[in-house]
């Protein structure tokens, strides 16, 4: 079989303007929620695109920590590739995509850094190997191999023990969106799209888009 014989029949469930909620973070709640009672494995892994200097983009996978009416949030190294992208670019895409429920979001607007407390407060929350790695690694940096890695990491165990400082390059970002998409695969490839657009008023308006 050739990749492009590769295809499935969507069939799950449908979505039409008067099943979404008028918020789209409400919206997002009621499908995350059902993400989690599917069972779909980290139903919080979501993409992030961010955009460099050169105009040529970048995505990695991520884990969303909270989301609420003041936007999505994640943990990250500042001095990461997309941490430096979003210092000259602060506008960035997320995407979860649940495949057993045959659903995805896309989410894009402006990112700001959280708060310092806030920062501080999930870092002290993380399990301890998790602190040490973020203190040892310079994410995005090149190193010459594992062995030099694990050595950094061995450093910074012995040096703070149970007790590493949260780095300054280490912390939140907040995406405020302005724009949300939900996707539910249909048959015959006729898939229900329902965008949400933020006015300048502050109100969500909803269009369908044609497949």
């Amino acid at each position: 079989m050739s990749i492009a014989d590769l295809r499935k029949e969507y069939s799950h469930a449908r979505l039409s303007e008067a099943d979404v909620h008028a918020d789209p973070v409400t919206q997002f709640g009621k499908w995350f929620d059902e993400a989690i009672m599917a069972k779909i494995p980290e139903p919080n892994a979501m993409s992030v695109a961010t955009v460099g200097p050169n105009g040529r983009p970048s995505s990695r996978i991520l884990l969303i920590k909270e989301f609420d009416q003041r936007g999505f949030t994640w943990f990250t190294s500042y001095d990461s590739r997309k941490g430096i992208e979003l210092q000259q670019n602060r506008y960035a895409a997320l995407l979860f995509h649940w495949v057993e429920l045959e659903r995805q979001v896309r989410i894009e607007g402006r990112v700001e850094r959280v708060s310092a407390a806030e920062s501080d407060a999930y870092f002290y929350s993380r399990p301890l190997k998790s602190r040490l790695g973020a203190v040892a690694s310079s994410q995005s940096k090149t190193i010459a191999d594992r062995e030099a890695l694990e050595a950094q990491y061995a450093e910074v165990e012995a040096r703070y023990s149970a007790h590493p400082p949260r780095p300054e390059h280490w912390g939140g970002y907040r995406l405020t969106p302005d724009a949300m998409e939900f996707w539910q695969g249909r048959s015959s490839r006729l898939h229900d799209r329902i965008l949400y657009s933020l006015q300048e008023d502050g109100r969500w308006q909803r269009q369908r888009l044609q497949p």
